[in-house]
């Protein structure tokens, strides 16, 4: 049953089904996404790569994805969204296999493009079905709990990741996510109900014909500038992350797994918290919170210098509050903007410009960082400054935007008969 028109405060069996594998799903994308951070610094010193080569690494995978996004754009409302996701995954998993075969710098590149040739469109996939299956006002809460996988990813994979890497190689993760998607792979085949209700809605039009209507949309436009932005900050601090915390804050390798485990227990705990307030006082002025919090933080972060692991664990729970306020809220209120016959274009298109910025923004932040003779990083507090510069930026952006997905949903309930539930956009 589709949950649009659905007015119960309680998920069914099946829609908590589908948050769990989504979120499992998520785990796996961002997962293979992350573990290169942590693997940075292990990978500066065997691959014998200089940290612009490594930034390129970052920026291949978020490039191709960019591109594959663009290119599915126009057929992705075409399919049965269940079949597009499992031929993407697919083609994610052997990618990532390719990563945890490379023998050199050279295979791995190609390695990570073609994982984000694949990876890079599953996220729109996902949020696609998110909005066709639960109406805007339990998405702050569906979100919340999907985007848990960016915590789980930090309290299981990431530590498991640099432990298995320490003791067998950088390789190891790689083929630990391969194993993971699988069964995850499996789940969706034998239990995800087919997700063709766009289907009957479509235009008579070509995949090419969709895209450029989809991207010559007004309304549209503005939420892929904000994404634009939205990007910018991840990018441009993640790639690095590790190597200034050994290099910098004086952390060692064995300290690492506990710091991203902690942070991660506390993100865990805080996504299904903010997914929740999104839905009660507003996706937006949880933005707004988020926004605050992060950027304070993103300040202090970037200028410390060596740091005890306690100082560096609380503020990095800190700066974790303020970025998964940002991402849940704002991808909660992203997908109310498109039509019902859009939305599998409209993420995809979305998806590829925050991969495509964020490509760019990481391979700024390799022209802005620099490595010392002695292995310090210098100018990361200008990087800090950058970011946060981008995250005042789209909070302007984001209240239009906000001011807009308002209206509409007033205009719809003003037209529906008297005493009928709204369907959310």
């Amino acid at each position: 049953m589709n949950s649009t028109t659905t007015t119960g405060k309680i998920f069914t069996a099946y829609q908590k089904f589908v948050i769990a594998i989504l979120a499992f799903l998520q785990f796996t994308i961002i997962l293979d996404f992350m573990v290169l951070s942590p693997l940075g610094a292990q990978l500066l010193k065997e691959l014998h790569i200089t940290t612009g080569q490594f930034s390129l690494v970052v920026s291949a995978y978020a490039f191709s994805a960019g591109a594959s996004g663009l290119l599915a754009a126009g057929f992705a409302d075409k399919f049965d969204r269940k079949k597009l996701l499992l031929f993407c995954y697919a083609g994610f998993v052997v990618g990532t296999l390719l990563c945890g075969i490379a023998p050199d710098y050279q295979f791995l590149l190609i390695a990570r493009i073609v994982t984000g040739i694949f990876g890079g469109v599953i996220g729109s996939i996902s949020f696609a079905i998110i909005t066709d299956l639960f109406v805007l006002e339990k998405r702050g809460r569906v979100m919340g709990f999907v985007q848990m996988a960016f915590a789980s990813s930090q309290v299981l994979g990431l530590p498991i990741g640099l432990y298995l890497a320490n003791l067998w190689g950088w390789h190891s993760p790689f083929l630990m996510i391969v194993g993971l998607s699988v069964v995850v792979g499996f789940a969706i085949v034998l239990y995800l109900k087919p997700i063709d209700a766009h289907l009957k809605i479509q235009l008579d039009h070509t995949a090419f014909e969709h895209l450029v209507k989809t991207v010559s949309n007004l309304s549209y436009l503005k939420a892929f500038g904000a994404t634009t932005l939205l990007a910018t900050g991840g990018f441009m601090m993640m790639p690095f992350g590790t190597a200034f915390g050994v290099n910098n804050l004086g952390l060692t390798f064995d300290q690492l797994p506990l710091l991203y485990m902690v942070t991660g227990i506390f993100s865990m705990m805080i996504g299904p918290l903010v997914g929740k307030l999104s839905d009660q006082i507003g996706k937006y002025k949880v933005f707004v919170i988020g926004s605050i919090i992060g950027s304070i933080m993103v300040v202090i972060y970037c200028n410390l210098g060596v740091t005890p692991l306690w100082i560096v664990m609380a503020l990095n729970v800190l700066l974790f509050v303020g970025i998964l306020s940002r991402m849940i809220s704002s991808s909660a209120l992203m997908t109310a903007i498109p039509a019902p016959q859009d939305r599998g274009a409209f993420m995809g298109i979305n998806a590829s410009t925050q991969q495509i910025s964020g490509g760019i923004a990481a391979g700024i932040a390799g022209l802005i960082v620099i490595q010392s003779p002695g292995g310090k990083l210098e100018h990361y507090d200008i990087l800090g400054y950058v970011v946060v510069g981008t995250m005042f930026t789209t909070v302007v952006l984001l209240y239009f935007i906000d001011r807009s997905v308002t209206r509409k949903a007033l205009a719809a309930k003003a037209a529906a008969p008297q005493g009928q539930p709204v369907a959310a956009a």
